[in-house]
């Protein structure tokens, strides 16, 4: 059985009194993109640089490919790191901030050039060799960034929150194009955002970090439509809580629920309840947030609590929609959308 990419085992990290990795088990596949998602503070970051050598853990085990890297030096290990400030030298050109890590490593100097231009072929830069940073745009930067952590194919490339400099345009091009440059290497991406939609986008599987533990590991798909904490399902997109009477009288039965704002339809208070496949509840909008495409309503409800519903806006202005505001509606979704989660108590560490 081949080893995973990496391993981590009880990690934990503290620095004086504050703890800022608490218990981390995680395991990474070789070959895959790998996201940690969470928001500032939440340890992700620190688990990047506990990996990439920069820190020491206070416990805890290290691996990369099978092997005990815990005590190792970062040049001891086969990863490299990408940072969101690019950290290029302005003196050099491009070819030579690609090359530069061969050149430590003393590889020939004609080698050196066939892989830098290989690699800044790879992030689609082929041309530019010879420019300098200055020279270049944030994305290209970025890029070139890419190619020098690319140029020595290390086994695990760490990018540490890499698009947070860029636009919003530049950053969803970036996404794709990260993705898709991830998929021709094929070298193992661990990827740190706090950015919801952007892990979502990009990643085959998402670990999602509070207080320095996580939360829960899945594909975005299962982060995002089965959460299982209710930290998960409100940082993790927008999502409604439902809980004490207000989730018995709307579900029927006691607990804590999550549902998504987009499955939920908005109809006339007068609608006639759909088939019992479906749950129902009524109430007053409270707020309409236009947004162009979408329009978000939110509805005080009228066993208690407040949810949020995302319409697209198919056919409706923003004048339509403003006119929902202080009206009596119907709100209706399937209960396959409904979703147990434990409540905040049961979820506490």
């Amino acid at each position: 059985m081949e080893a995973s990419a990496i391993r981590l085992q009880g990690l934990r990290k503290s620095f004086g009194e504050t703890t800022a990795v608490a218990g981390v088990d995680l395991e990474i596949r070789d070959g895959e993109f790998f996201s940690m998602l969470g928001p500032s503070g939440s340890g992700k970051t620190t688990v990047l640089r506990l990996v990439a050598g920069f820190e020491t853990p206070t416990e805890g085990r290290i691996e990369l490919a099978g092997q005990d890297v815990t005590d190792r030096a970062p040049f001891e290990r086969d990863v490299h790191t990408v940072f969101q400030d690019y950290a290029l030298f302005p003196h050099m050109t491009v070819e030579q901030n690609v090359a530069y890590s061969l050149k430590v490593r003393k590889v020939p100097k004609a080698e050196r050039l066939v892989r830098a231009r290989r690699a800044l072929a790879d992030v689609r830069l082929d041309g530019f060799g010879k420019r300098r940073p200055a020279q270049l745009s944030g994305g290209q930067r970025q890029r070139v960034a890419l190619a020098r952590a690319l140029v020595g194919r290390p086994r695990v490339l760490l990018l540490d929150e890499p698009l947070g400099a860029l636009d919003l345009k530049l950053r969803e091009q970036m996404q794709v194009e990260l993705k898709a440059l991830q998929r021709e290497v094929g070298i193992t991406f661990v990827f740190v955002t706090h950015d919801q939609q952007e892990a979502l986008a990009i990643s085959d599987r998402v670990a999602v970090f509070q207080q320095g533990r996580v939360e829960q590991v899945g594909t975005p798909a299962e982060i995002y439509e089965r959460p299982a904490t209710p930290f998960v399902a409100s940082f993790v997109g927008t999502s409604n809580l439902l809980a004490g009477e207000a989730a018995e009288h709307v579900v029927g039965t006691p607990g804590t629920y999550s549902v998504r704002p987009e499955k939920i339809r908005l109809l006339k208070e007068s609608a006639v309840p759909g088939d019992p496949g479906h749950a129902t509840a009524t109430g007053t909008v409270a707020e309409v947030v236009y947004l162009g495409d979408t329009t978000r309503f939110l509805v005080d409800l009228d066993a208690g609590g407040r949810l949020t519903v995302l319409q697209q806006n198919l056919e409706n202005t923003a004048e339509d929609v403003a006119a929902y505001r202080g009206t009596r509606v119907r709100l209706q979704w399937h209960h396959r959308h409904t979703v147990q989660v434990p409540s905040p108590a049961d979820s506490l560490h």
